[in-house]
């Protein structure tokens, strides 16, 4: 079952021809469309399926700094703002708050390790409070567990999912882009070795500059044109519960659940790191490269061998693009929830805060995770393919970072003077074998 999301309307025409083509209606695309045409651009963007569909609405709604990755601390700074900024333009309601985030521990080890974040995070002005025991019990009171400390970061956020994408493409909608959604792209034409057009399965729209932001479908799309991009699935879940006491007005993450209010009385709920990995022919291809990752991670990952696997060699990365493309077969990536997950998450809860035993699961849903091997995304040009852009493999922290990400990539794709230092980002370390190690105990 998918979340409950705001629907928008689509732009009838499709434009014959655009300075920019956004393929990929999620907060990455959106946002980056609403930066792209703020500049004076022309911008169209396309969605298989519609705005907001996938991960953009099936994640926990955090808007954080906290513990992000060294790399990524200045975008997910940049993006608070522009949270603020965008969604005032709007004029619509995209649930952001900020409410601040808080995580707590029963680890030494991970409190030290929080420490050491804190002062990284102060050298790049985001200032986070290591807690103790104490003030741990006196901000959560009637709370059962017992806690070594915790870390509060209250300058952090929260929004609602499947209210803010459809927010922020009607502020992008409002300075001149249009969007196209039930409209898959299936490929891209050249002229002298650089882009010249994407071809739509409802026409051909003609440009000099696309920018893919397809989430799980962007290695996919890329492998149709030579073009090499690991990226790992992982299926994750999440629910909403119904209204219940107020023990959090942010987010919180312990060593086994998280929550994050909500606008409507209840919370998100879900497992901390916990997920399915899909077994495919891609994931074998870079098996390799995901290894040290996948040990890292394994013990809160289940792996999926099925009808995905056998699809995938079916369809094979050379289709035609005057016949439908296997983004046109599965309109709306929308895997089933892992109720095993949901009960832990919701007893866990429980146990931790007896005031909410009244509390039940309203409803569940499972999204997909499009993940780098460094859990960084790519946000870069394309060497090998002038005037194609990437702005994927977000590895679950794509919603918060939404609007910052789309406007660095929105600078890089004009040559603007880039929100922030792109490096980190580089499509390049991808394909060289000179990944980055995250810096980061979360």
């Amino acid at each position: 079952m998918s979340p409950p999301l705001t629907r928008i309307n689509s732009d009838e025409r499709l434009p014959a021809q655009a300075d920019v083509v956004v393929i990929g209606g999620g907060v990455i695309g959106v946002s980056a469309a609403y930066h792209l045409a703020k500049k004076g651009h022309s911008v169209a963007l396309v969605e298989k399926g519609h705005v907001g569909g996938e991960q953009s609405s099936r994640n926990w709604g955090w808007c954080r700094q906290q513990g992000r990755a060294r790399e990524e601390i200045p975008l997910a700074r940049e993006a608070l703002r522009l949270w603020e900024d965008m969604q005032n333009d709007a004029g619509v309601d995209a649930g952001f708050r900020r409410t601040g985030v808080l995580f707590l521990t029963k680890s030494k080890d991970e409190l030290a390790g929080w420490e050491r974040w804190a002062a990284i995070a102060r050298e790049q002005q985001v200032h986070s409070t290591v807690l103790t025991p104490a003030e741990v019990a006196e901000r959560l009171p009637d709370n059962a567990d017992k806690w070594v400390g915790g870390l509060h970061t209250p300058s952090d956020g929260r929004a609602e999912p499947s209210m803010a994408v459809p927010a922020l493409a009607t502020a992008a909608r409002k300075h001149g882009v249009t969007i196209h959604q039930g409209c898959a792209a299936r490929g891209l034409e050249t002229t002298g070795g650089r882009v010249s057009a994407v071809v739509t399965e409802k026409g051909t729209i003609r440009t000099q500059s696309v920018l893919l932001s397809g989430g799980a479908w962007s290695s996919l799309f890329c492998r149709r044109h030579g073009i090499e991009l690991p990226i790992g699935l992982v299926n994750a879940t999440a629910c909403r519960t119904t209204p219940a006491p107020e023990i959090t007005s942010g987010a919180l993450g312990t060593d086994f659940y998280c929550i994050r209010r909500r606008l409507d009385g209840g919370f998100t709920l879900a497992l901390r790191n916990r997920g399915t990995v899909e077994l495919s022919p891609d994931l074998f291809r870079y098996a390799r490269t995901f290894w040290p990752t996948y040990l890292h991670r394994k013990n809160g990952l289940k792996l999926s061998f099925g009808k995905s696997f056998f699809d995938q060699i079916m369809r094979g990365t050379s289709w035609s693009f005057d016949k439908p493309s296997p983004f046109e077969a599965e309109r709306v990536r929308d895997p089933a929830p892992d109720m095993s997950l949901v009960n832990a998450a919701l007893a866990s809860l429980i146990k931790s805060n007896p005031e909410l035993k009244d509390i039940e699961i309203a409803e569940a849903w499972g999204g997909t995770i499009d993940c780098t091997p460094d859990t960084i995304p790519v946000i870069s040009p394309v060497d090998a393919l002038p005037g194609f852009f990437l702005a994927t493999g977000f590895s679950g922290h794509g919603f918060g970072i939404g609007p910052a990400a789309g406007k660095l990539a929105a600078d890089i794709v004009t040559g603007s003077t880039p929100l922030v230092d792109p490096a980190a980002y580089s499509h390049k370390r991808m394909i060289d074998g000179r990944r980055l190690a995250p810096v980061s105990p979360f």
